[in-house]
């Protein structure tokens, strides 16, 4: 894929300034395009005013950072510097100032030659047969999590909920790894970890170190040495094997159980948890001097709700996957709408469990219809759900006979929606939430005070 940019300018008419970066791209060797949305090309916007106009015209430009654009101003960068978080945060890749067109069309050059390497890979193989999605959250984040991959060598720290795929992220960044004589990908699950075993885990153990030693034993970093060592769910390790990891992650030496010598391990750590460790690190739960050993690269993977967009791309990848002799697979259209409107509390790990058993009852032969919907998956629509019904009478009219106003009575309804939707979900906070359409930080609130009345 050639670097291919496309010009655009801000205000009123063409410049000089616009014609001679247009002319200095192609002698750089960066092909202009001759209209915006060309298929691998960015956006060059010149723009000789920063304006609250401006950032309005790049957040359109770029759809909010799903297109690169880059704001190309023909001035120096302390001019330029009042404006430029704006404009980032409104979706420019990035600002340039330059006054000499030569140097500003090189600035660009290098940068399309990196963001080029980037979407390749993004379609290549190695990423498109475990990582799929179009949608704009998916695809920002996926570029950030690519570049690292194949541009840096340091650790990466993955948050997101359970069945976002942070697994299978480890294995892409491992496979576009650039180390020369790169080696294997060593997966340890930390919640899987003994506690009285952890040691011997990670570190490895002498010969005679303790009963049942009976020859000497590498762990998880001499097997990682040469490759990447991959950490799913750090957030769930006990406090004393956090302070034993805090040398090996920053030296990369540790010694063995039992041992005197201590070894060296090189390896790209990717840590992973569905924790939020920023609060775990705030109530004592993770230590802060690990936390940022392992956060020097944090990226947060959106959850399947964040990315409604991929929901029916994910599920025809999966059935073609699980009947790869069909052909094209297509669901029709009260399918399509059963998928995306269905809650996935386990994100893609869940639709994709969902999907296998749609595949066990379509019998193929056309578009899946809803007979292949699984029985206790049917759906039961608004319209044929009448709980606005004068069940709630005789509550209501008691309230309203001993004075209750209005407020109270909206406040005692949410109160027992509450009680109700955590019974249901056996207290989880976040199904709760989700079955609620509130923030789980709502549902926290209200069982933290119930906890206090409960105390007194």
């Amino acid at each position: 894929m050639a670097s291919k940019a496309w010009l655009s300018e801000s205000g009123n008419g063409a410049t000089d300034y616009t014609a001679n970066l247009k002319e200095a791209l192609l002698r750089a060797g960066v092909e202009v395009a001759a209209q915006q949305g060309e298929e691998g090309a960015i956006g060059v916007l010149v723009a000789h005013h920063a304006s609250t106009a401006l950032a309005d015209l790049v957040a359109r430009l770029s759809r909010g950072g799903l297109d690169r654009v880059v704001v190309a101003m023909p001035t120096d960068m302390a001019a330029a510097g009042a404006i430029a978080w704006p404009l980032r945060r409104a979706g420019a890749v990035d600002v340039l100032a330059d006054s000499d067109p030569t140097r500003m069309a090189e600035a660009v050059r290098v940068r399309a030659v990196r963001w080029c390497a980037i979407d390749r890979m993004i379609a290549s193989p190695a990423v498109t047969e475990s990582l799929l999605g179009k949608s704009p959250a998916w695809v920002l984040t996926l570029r950030q999590i690519v570049e690292a991959a194949a541009f840096s060598q340091g650790s990466l720290l993955l948050l997101g909920e359970s069945g976002t795929g942070k697994e299978l992220i480890a294995r892409v960044v491992h496979a576009l790894d650039r180390r020369p004589a790169l080696k294997s990908l060593v997966v340890l699950d930390c919640t899987t970890v003994v506690p009285d075993l952890a040691g011997s885990e990670f570190f490895g153990h002498e010969r005679g170190a303790f009963t049942g030693a009976t020859s000497a034993r590498d762990g998880s970093f001499a097997l990682a040495d040469g490759g990447t060592l991959f950490l799913d769910e750090v957030g769930e390790l006990p406090a004393p094997m956090q302070a034993q990891l805090l040398r090996v992650i920053q030296e990369h030496t540790y010694k063995r159980v039992g041992g005197n010598d201590w070894l060296r391990a090189n390896f790209r750590l990717i840590a992973a948890t569905n924790r939020n460790l920023d609060e775990e690190v705030a109530g004592g739960g993770f230590r802060r001097d690990l936390f940022h050993r392992i956060a020097s690269r944090v990226y947060r993977i959106p959850p399947l709700r964040e990315r409604s967009e991929d929901i029916l791309l994910l599920a025809r990848h999966f059935l073609q996957q699980l009947r790869p002799g069909e052909g094209p697979v297509e669901f029709d259209s009260a399918i399509r709408e059963f998928l995306i409107s269905r809650p996935y509390l386990g994100n893609v790990r869940e639709l994709r469990q969902l999907v296998c058993r749609i595949s066990d009852r379509w019998v193929g032969g056309g578009p899946v219809t809803v007979g292949a919907i699984p029985p206790d998956e049917v759906p039961v629509t608004a319209a044929e759900v009448s709980w606005k019904n004068e069940d709630l009478d005789p509550a209501i009219g008691r309230a309203l006979q001993f004075g209750v106003g209005l407020h109270e009575i909206k406040e005692a309804a949410g109160v027992r929606a509450l009680a109700l939707a955590l019974r249901m979900e056996a207290g989880s906070t976040r199904a709760a939430a989700h079955r609620l359409a509130v923030t789980e930080r709502t549902v926290q609130t209200y069982r933290a005070e119930t906890r206090v009345v409960a105390s007194h």
